[in-house]
């Protein structure tokens, strides 16, 4: 399994495994979206190549915490990995990756919306738990912040989706 960056002809593909994953087109337009957006960091987006055929996706950009101070900090949507491919690792794999990628580019946090027994894993935490708000009312449990090593101080605030998510 090779973990890397995304090239422009893998762009159709990782449109067609989020299509297949989500079993819809908001996601695929979601990364569409953010790579034309001013928040997204190339090396943020990874690809699960297996002998040359793309089987996982993720991609972390920017989104903003506004409360006394107003932050860029990272979200992490979507991952997703081939119906096939599930439950084999290739997510986890991909997580671990670019949460070592964010942590290199000395990022503050990630914010997840998502299931906590995966997430947890990696130690993402309930939001609530840092006086982290989210925009819209979801169970505490499924927003999740991960505090990575350049995080110091009391960061609170509510989470900012820029308008790209807004399109899907």
């Amino acid at each position: 399994m090779n973990i890397r960056c995304p090239n422009s002809s893998d762009y159709k593909v990782i449109a067609e495994l989020n299509r297949l994953t989500f079993e819809g087109e908001n996601e695929a337009q979601l990364v569409e979206y953010v790579r034309h957006s001013d928040r997204y960091i190339p090396e943020l987006e990874l690809v699960a190549d297996l002998d040359g055929t793309v089987v996982g996706h993720i991609l972390f950009s920017y989104i903003d915490l506004v409360g006394q101070e107003h932050l860029q900090v990272l979200g992490l949507a979507p991952i997703a990995v081939l119906p096939g491919f599930q439950r084999r690792g290739i997510g986890s794999l991909l997580v671990r990756m670019g949460l070592k990628a964010a942590e290199a580019r000395e990022e503050l946090m990630v914010i997840v919306l998502g299931h906590p027994q995966f997430y947890s894993r990696f130690g993402f935490e309930p939001t609530v738990a840092y006086g982290i708000e989210s925009p819209f009312p979801v169970p505490n449990e499924v927003f999740m912040v991960k505090l990575l090593k350049n995080y110091q101080g009391a960061y609170r605030g509510k989470v900012v989706y820029p308008p790209a998510f807004n399109q899907v």
